[in-house]
């Protein structure tokens, strides 16, 4: 219900406007979260300090580097949460203009039955006093709400950036272990060639021959399977960079045909100081700042609100104007301003066990990439040592296969300890890169606050 208020009752409200208004709902406080004081895994590469902003660069790979910054131009989840941003930024103008002044301005002319024509017009103006903060809390939740949204985009980048590294590091990883069963395959090729002619000679038995040409059509099998798994490694990235197939392949065969090598990165001994950069955290952050001020909201909405209504009229014979106070307010709702309160308490509880678990869930994904980084780096020297060892074993045990002195069983045995031994030492060295993605990426990507998703995916 809304109505006029008497001058005496208009005055006293119009000064308790200038006095000042009152500001409902909780004041917003950062959530606490308990979380240990240091890191319970090792650091890698003793704590040293680097930086993560555009953490990649540190791979060193110009082709990682073209293809980061063009998956940034056509990635559709970052266009997404884009969208998203730029709907919450119209929100948050919608809620900034409530609290200015409003005015419509209506005209209209008729010709009447005696010829003569009458004009109108009329301007209506309105502006109401935020008396108890109501209007106040729908801003600062609107601008969470932006901050949150952005956090949001920025979180969708490091994704798509360590999806984009994963998937090129595995490709290369992939042409790299195709190359060695390429090479494995032609020596049981040399191999099967050699028996089939000691055969023929009677210098070896039928078996070996047989033994030979087994060896060699597994193998081709192997490579068979493994350039597939390439073809769906190129496929990926096509998907995640928008590059056409031919222009993708061009550059991956133009660039370096190695596993990149990052630079050391930085693990300080306080979680919250890195995980503050985490964008996800941020946005769960902003969306329990956002939820806080809208249970001010609902509790304004209950109370009286106060308007100042103007207005001038005017047509072809007189001029009028009126101004004043008008005051409105809710006698009976069935408990529903009460219910909308109670409704958004509890968006704000949830928001805030989100974001409780959000924190636990940072935590446990860098000390699960901790873990793994440091096995995977304990585990490459070991490899590396066996992968050498396994290799002078074959080529002694070759070597004394073709002077006559060794069984082709015992080669290819000694073969076949040699391969698995390399194949692992590509994978060990594979996985400590997505190790360090997976570190990277639970870090926050060293993302930026400041930054804005437009400004970034032009400098990307």
């Amino acid at each position: 219900m809304s109505f006029p208020l008497p001058p005496r009752l208009g005055g006293a409200l119009l000064a308790l406007v200038v006095s000042g208004c009152a500001l409902v709902g909780p004041e917003y406080r950062t959530p606490t979260v308990e979380v240990a004081a240091t890191w319970q895994e090792a650091l890698p590469h003793g704590g040293s300090t680097g930086e993560l902003l555009d953490w990649w660069r540190s791979f060193d790979d110009s082709t990682l580097d073209l293809l980061q910054a063009e998956a940034v131009k056509a990635g559709p989840t970052l266009a997404l949460a884009a969208a998203r941003l730029d709907a919450a930024r119209a929100e948050q103008d919608s809620a900034t203009a409530n609290g200015l002044p409003g005015a419509n301005l209506k005209g209209n002319a008729q010709r009447i039955e005696d010829g003569q024509s009458t004009r109108q017009g009329l301007l209506d103006a309105s502006w109401e006093i935020d008396l108890f903060g109501g209007l106040q809390r729908g801003r600062e939740a609107a601008a969470a709400q932006v901050e949150a949204r952005q956090a949001q985009w920025h979180e969708a980048r490091v994704s798509l950036a360590a999806e984009v590294a994963g998937e090129y590091v595995r490709y290369r990883a992939c042409r790299l272990l195709e190359q060695q069963q390429g090479d494995h395959l032609a020596s049981l090729e040399r191999t099967a060639r050699t028996t089939t002619s000691a055969v023929q000679a009677g210098l070896s038995a039928p078996a070996d021959g047989a033994l030979a040409d087994a060896g060699a059509a597994a193998a081709r099998a192997r490579l068979l399977s493994q350039q597939a798994e390439c073809q769906l490694s190129v496929k990926s990235l096509v998907a995640l960079t928008g590059l056409a197939e031919p222009t993708l392949r061009h550059h991956l065969d133009h660039g370096r045909q190695t596993l990149p090598q990052p630079a050391a990165v930085a693990v300080q001994s306080v979680p919250l100081h890195w995980l503050s950069q985490r964008p996800d955290l941020v946005a769960a952050e902003r969306s329990v700042a956002a939820a806080s001020a809208a249970i001010g909201q609902a509790q304004a909405r209950r109370y009286p609100r106060l308007s100042l209504l103007g207005s001038i009229s005017s047509d072809s014979r007189s001029s009028n104007w009126s101004f004043g106070p008008s005051l409105s307010l809710s006698l009976f709702d069935g408990g529903a301003g009460q219910a909308a309160v109670w409704s958004r308490q509890a968006d704000h509880r949830a928001s805030i066990a989100t974001y409780r678990q959000t924190v636990r869930q940072a935590v446990r994904e860098v000390e699960q990439a901790l873990v793994q980084l440091d096995s995977a780096s304990r585990r490459e020297a070991d490899i590396a040592a066996s992968a050498s060892g396994y290799h002078r074993h074959f080529a002694a045990a070759e070597q004394m296969w073709q002077v006559g002195a060794g069984s082709l069983l015992t080669l290819e045995q000694s073969r076949r300890d040699a391969q698995a031994a390399e194949q692992a030492l590509i994978t060990v060295r594979r996985d400590r890169l997505l190790h360090a993605i997976d570190l990277y990426k639970a870090l926050g990507g060293g993302w930026q606050a400041a930054g804005s998703p437009s400004s970034l995916a032009e400098s990307s």
